[in-house]
């Protein structure tokens, strides 16, 4: 894998850089703002970018921008946002414009080796990744108001993972019940959330997207 990375921090840039070429994946462009990161993907055309939402020259949403960027551009590159705080209508305007290939997490997470790495595979190769505070933050404002309040405890946590990306065999693993009755509880999502079978979005995607629009 060849990623792209974009932070003006150096300590963390340099940390990601170190993490990820440990694992053999090769850096091929590390940058501090969100133009520079442009001129490198159009280059060197990374499988996967990694970007700071916040950069210079103004520090808002240089990232977030660069990031949109290059899915218009470039749909078959990965990108994955790290940001330092829940910035949900980030979230929702990243995932909203793209559903292939994105992910959206907090910077601690990049703590947990194990599984950033796993993230960062699973976004290069097209799946999508929400960081677990988002959701968890989505549900609790959300929760008594709209439809998703409909949902079982275990219906929420089977959509928050699902959320995070993993598949039904990772959500089995992660919650400690069966993939049949992973299986089970995402059909009744789908029907409790009126996501129907032929439709052209994903319903996993459609799914997590429905409760971003409800935050």
């Amino acid at each position: 894998m060849r990623v792209a990375l974009a932070d003006d921090s150096v300590l963390l840039r340099e940390g990601v850089r170190s993490l990820l070429e440990d694992e053999g994946i090769s850096v091929v462009a590390s940058v501090d703002d969100g133009r520079q990161l442009l001129t490198e993907v159009a280059a060197k055309r990374p499988n996967l970018a990694i970007v700071d939402v916040r950069m210079p020259p103004t520090h808002t949403t240089e990232g977030l921008e660069a990031a949109l960027a290059i899915k218009r551009r470039f749909p078959d590159i990965g990108v994955l946002v790290l940001s330092q705080y829940v910035l949900r209508e980030y979230a929702t305007e990243l995932l909203s414009t793209e559903t292939v290939g994105v992910g959206y997490l907090l910077k601690n997470r990049v703590t947990d080796i194990d599984r950033f790495l796993e993230s960062v595979n699973r976004i290069a190769e097209g799946g999508t990744v929400i960081d677990p505070e988002v959701v968890r933050q989505l549900l609790s404002t959300s929760e008594q108001r709209n439809s998703l309040s409909t949902l079982t405890p275990r219906e929420n946590e089977v959509l928050e993972t699902m959320a995070e990306g993993l598949s039904n065999r990772g959500i089995a693993q992660r919650l400690y019940v069966s993939i049949s009755s992973v299986e089970k509880a995402i059909s009744t999502i789908f029907d409790k959330l009126g996501l129907h079978a032929g439709e052209t979005t994903s319903r996993r995607v459609a799914a997590v997207l429905h409760y971003l629009d409800q935050s």
